[in-house]
């Protein structure tokens, strides 16, 4: 029975990891609504009016989720700057409050510092985000001077809560986060792995279905992979940890999209084409009946379960003889000799297990030190030797200066001007609508510039924030009703929502927005001046102030989505130049590069791309045709960049492992892919160059060797088929890009 509970604990933390990498969605969740339960704790002993106990609410609120740094001693320094620009905030709130214009003109002042702030980091951006929201407060609870005091009380009282909060009661440690996270990388590697057993099982009319897991869970071991080179830096001792992890992780997630690709390739009999795992909707390969043996499919299937297992078991500190017996047999499949009698399709499969495995190992290895060897065989003996030595090998590297734009061209500045000048037409409507709550379109033409930099994604983020309120003002009425005057049961329903909001923030911004107005609808309640006309007043003044932030953004130095995507796109081509020929270079024998970096940089770039293309494949879009292309385009630039990924992993074996070496006649071999690369730059950066792309002889014939012979080695033809892939789909982005391809001469 113990042994039961323990399994059925384990998959419970496994899928509340992996659905919250880090579990930072419920750290916020918990932290929020802590705080302000402590803050209405004391300030209801304290005998505070209603007034007040919703000031101190949202003032524990703000104070909370303000704060972004990843550092302890960086948030504790932040928050305590914070609690004096409150202060200022809400006592100039309650001295302008009554004095129109100059209470409008330094609220459009307040509002472009808030923004002009985030120049200067996380800190900038808090401190910028804590004046605003506090003063909008003053605003909403009708500060008046005579109330300073007390007002003032319950904002450091709110602002105590959430350090005590913060740092006691739900403290979050660099260290312990990027540990969380490694627990929700296993965890979903395990799902990913899970799904693609799914694949090797399901029917020839169920595929597309099978496939769609697959693509999905590759999607969300890559999101977490992110995540955890993003925290690197703060959560590990020193920069050669940083760079140890950040290696296994990489190598981890390569060998599993591999053995992805590879089952898709056995199961369809046919080469699979990467683009199928990053394309979302692209159908399977055709399947004609069962691709894989009965008896060999029995043991694909009892190994990729072994593997599924050891995955799990690879963070739970289990080193039993059990454990050993699986890895070791797994590891086998990197030797010829331990292949299955199969098809070269399905022994490929066998051999993608081995090296998933080997990545475990390693994976294991770098977060949890030295392992037992008692057990080993000799595969696996081999296995630790390579990771040993490229353990030994790694070492830290300098980061690249970035060129820092000046002036309007700098994002911050512009975007500051932009939602002043939004700011002042809501201001100007929202008074016209309703002189008491004006600032809910002010409040809707900020929160729309928010981690926004075009034009179209601020009418995307403002359409879904509509949308968010039109549902959330009935549920509002709902509550209120149901409600009536128990100011607690509506405090209580207050943090229910205001969890919900912080939980599924990051997931989807409708949700938040429906989660913020039906809680909204609860506090007027408590407030006394709840009623359907104000709610319905909340849906016109944020129709109104989503509606001038994107007027403000379209004439005001305006940031078309077309020219960031293009923008965008053009760093992601130059990041893949650089990691292609780099990679290519080293596996030739050129000097080292720091390819660990480069590949970071190309999936950051690719991250950014993704999100700004957002607006260009949302379902109402009514370019249905430059949805579809936006989509595929991304999809082949993903495919690219696995390729690219991959071929820098294996440059960077070059210096330690025992049976890799240079191949000099790689050489050059990527000279067209680069080339290809840099014309479709080009063209991205001025639609009226004169360039064409070029296609000719496969990459392999590029070295000379005479066809139908062995050529090369296993690592060496690994290489060439990653470069004919990256090949192959940088010609496929030429023509969506409307590059034109040069036809093969002769």
């Amino acid at each position: 029975m113990r042994a039961a509970g323990r399994a059925v604990r384990a998959r419970l933390r496994d899928r509340i990891a992996a659905s919250d990498p880090g579990l930072l969605r419920l750290t916020a969740g918990l932290r929020t609504v802590g705080a302000i339960a402590l803050t209405l704790a004391v300030l209801s002993l304290l005998g505070a009016d209603v007034h007040l106990l919703v000031a101190g609410a949202m003032a524990a609120m703000v104070a909370t989720f303000a704060i972004r740094e990843k550092q302890l001693g960086a948030q504790a320094v932040t928050l305590a700057l914070g609690l004096p620009v409150a202060l200022a905030s809400v006592s100039l709130g309650a001295v302008l409050n009554s004095r129109l214009v100059v209470g409008d003109a330094f609220f459009v002042v307040l509002i472009f510092c808030a923004v002009y702030g985030r120049r200067f980091g996380d800190r900038g951006t808090a401190l910028g985000l804590i004046g605003f929201q506090v003063y909008f407060l003053s605003l909403f609870v009708g500060a008046t001077v005579s109330a300073l005091p007390a007002l003032c009380g319950a904002m450091a009282l709110a602002f105590c809560s959430s350090a005590l909060m913060r740092f006691a009661v739900v403290p979050a440690s660099p260290t312990g986060v990027l540990l969380r996270m490694r627990l929700a990388f296993r965890a979903r590697l395990a799902q990913l792995v899970s799904a693609q057993l799914e694949l090797l099982d399901a029917p020839a009319d169920e595929m597309d279905k099978a496939l769609a897991a697959v693509r999905e869970g590759t999607a969300r071991l890559h999101e977490t992979a992110m995540m955890i080179q993003d925290r690197l830096e703060e959560g590990t001792p020193d920069e050669s940890a940083a760079r140890l992890v950040q290696r296994r992780i990489a190598d981890a997630e390569i060998a599993a999209e591999r053995l992805g690709l590879l089952l898709l390739t056995a199961r369809s009999a046919e080469r699979a084409d990467t683009l199928t795992l990053h394309l979302p909707g692209a159908p399977a390969p055709s399947v004609a009946g069962p691709a894989v043996p009965d008896e060999t499919g029995a043991t694909l299937r009892r190994d990729l379960q072994a593997l599924h297992a050891l995955v799990l078991r690879a963070g739970s500190g289990d080193t039993g003889t059990g454990l050993a017996h699986v890895r070791n047999r797994l590891l086998g499949y990197r030797d010829e000799e331990n292949l299955p009698p199969a098809s070269a399709a399905v022994q490929d499969v066998f051999r993608g297990i081995g090296e998933s495995a080997r990545a475990v190992l390693g994976l294991r290895i770098a977060l949890d030190g030295p392992q037992d060897e008692s057990d080993d065989t000799p595969a696996t003996a081999r296995s630790r030797e390579e990771l040993d030595a490229e353990d030994a090998a790694i070492d830290g590297g300098e980061e690249a200066a970035q060129e820092e734009q000046t002036g309007l061209r700098r994002p911050t500045t512009r975007a500051a001007v932009q939602v002043a000048v939004g700011s002042s037409l809501a201001i100007v409507g929202g008074e016209l609508l309703s002189t008491q709550r004006w600032y809910w379109a002010v409040l809707t033409c900020w929160i729309v510039f928010l981690n926004t930099a075009s034009t179209g994604e601020i009418l995307v983020k403002g359409y879904r924030r509509l949308l968010g309120t039109v549902f959330g003002v009935v549920a509002g009425i709902v509550l209120a009703g149901l409600v009536g005057k128990h100011t607690w049961t509506a405090f209580a329903l207050v943090l229910v929502l205001i969890f919900a909001m912080f939980y599924v923030a990051p997931l989807s911004y409708t949700l938040m927005s429906f989660f913020v107005t039906a809680m909204l609808g609860l506090l007027y309640t408590l407030l006394h001046t709840y009623s359907l006309d104000v709610l319905v007043l909340r849906i016109e003044e944020t129709a109104l102030g989503a509606a001038c932030g994107v007027v403000a953004a379209a004439l005001v130095l305006p940031v078309q989505t077309d020219r960031r995507t293009n923008e965008l796109l053009g760093t992601v081509l130059e990041r893949l130049a650089e990691v292609t020929e780099a990679a290519v270079g080293q596996l030739s024998g050129g000097p080292a590069d720091e390819l660990l970096d480069k590949a970071r940089d190309l999936d950051q770039a690719l991250a950014d791309l993704r999100g700004a293309t957002q607006p260009l494949i949302h379902p109402v879009t009514p370019l249905r045709t430059r949805r579809h292309t936006a989509r595929y385009v991304v999809a082949l630039l993903e495919t690219c960049a696995y390729h690219a990924r991959t071929l820098a992993a294996t440059a960077e074996l070059l210096p330690t492992h025992p049976s890799i070496a240079a191949d000099p006649r790689l050489r050059g071999a990527a000279g067209r892919t680069v080339r290809n690369i840099e014309t479709i730059a080009a063209r991205v950066a001025d639609e009226h160059a004169d360039v064409q792309a070029e296609t000719g002889p496969s990459i392999a014939s590029l070295l000379g060797s005479d066809a139908g012979t062995p050529r090369y080695g296993r690592i060496t033809d690994r290489v060439l088929r990653h470069l004919e892939r990256l090949d192959e789909a940088v010609v496929g982005l030429a023509r969506p890009l409307g590059v034109p391809v040069a036809a093969p001469k002769g």
